[in-house]
């Protein structure tokens, strides 16, 4: 289905719960989220009658965020049925990569595809730091265990951080040498929660292009532009949410875990779907994508996304 603005909407994020295991500073508060009352959010059921009236619609892509979703208990079975889904082409998750040695495996056998795991930093002390509660050596274990298991691509998220990682562009970007995943370079976004960061923090992604003169470009990749450096066996990519943001193209929509429909990610505006029938979803995810907006606000460490959420209450 295709918005007033003639975008061709195809993509969905699903995120299946606001919890994690982690604490990231630019993610969600020190002290967590209150657990909400199961009440409150999708059931299982709710989320997969959201997925099938997505794909009415011509949703073809599902990318399952959280939070954490490997947190969520019944993560597999999840998985699972929006992989079965008629009309779902490829179904993809978002992990921080600390639980996938025990699911990596299984995670592929119940039909998730691709994998991006999250690492913003390889010393381990700046690890936990970022992280507040994560062990750099357990998601070293998770990236290898997701490569051992066979996903049809993998691909590493690291926010960049002015003054906090930016001098290990170099190292990060030698991962697409020492095995087949892309890196890939995201701006930190100015999100409600996250007042903690300076505007030095705040910084264009194009400055990855100068820690790594050898870097040629190949292509895009959604809303990434695609690098390839001599002799690696994935890419590097770069993504610019804040400097040159990419809302002519955007196909995405979001729900959040307590089934709130988001057109854009930086607007306040929710539609909720918690409580309707398969019917009642696809006749609001149409008015979302109808009413989906031309371009979010101009983005910068003072003026801050409209969100109304930290990312771990929308979806990595």
């Amino acid at each position: 289905m295709k918005d007033t603005w003639g975008r061709e909407i195809t993509y969905l994020r699903l995120s299946v719960t606001e919890l994690c295991d982690l604490r990231c500073r630019y993610c969600m508060p020190e002290e967590g989220v209150c657990k909400r009352a199961h009440s409150d959010l999708l059931t299982e059921e709710e989320m997969l009658m959201a997925v099938r009236a997505a794909a009415r619609l011509g949703i073809e892509k599902v990318r399952i965020t959280g939070g954490e979703p490997l947190t969520k208990p019944n993560i597999l079975s999840i998985c699972r049925g929006v992989a079965q889904t008629p009309g779902i082409r490829e179904t993809a998750l978002t992990t921080n990569a600390i639980r996938l040695p025990q699911t990596a495996h299984a995670l592929r056998e119940a039909g998730v595809q691709r994998i991006n795991l999250s690492l913003d930093t390889l010393d381990p002390n700046k690890y936990t730091y970022i992280t507040r509660l994560g062990s750099l050596s357990q998601a070293m274990k998770g990236i290898e265990a997701a490569l051992e298991a066979g996903f049809s691509k993998v691909k590493i998220n690291t926010v960049l951080i002015g003054g906090f990682n930016d001098q290990e562009v170099p190292a990060l970007a030698d991962l697409t040498r020492k095995w087949p995943v892309d890196v890939r370079f995201i701006e930190l976004m100015p999100m409600p929660g996250n007042s903690g960061f300076g505007p030095e923090s705040y910084i264009p992604v194009d400055r990855v292009l100068a820690y790594l003169p050898d870097a040629v470009a190949c292509r895009e990749d959604g809303v990434a532009r695609l690098y390839h450096l001599p002799g690696a066996l994935g890419d590097i990519g770069l993504i610019s949410p804040v400097s040159q943001h990419f809302c002519t193209s955007c196909n995405r929509i979001r729900l959040t875990a307590d089934g709130k429909l988001k057109p854009c990610l930086h607007s306040a505006e929710e539609i909720s779907l918690k409580g309707q029938d398969e019917n009642g979803m696809l006749e609001s995810m149409r008015q979302a994508i109808l009413h989906k907006p031309r371009c979010h606000d101009v983005l910068s460490a003072e003026n801050r996304s409209h969100a109304a959420r930290n990312m771990n209450q929308i979806g990595g």
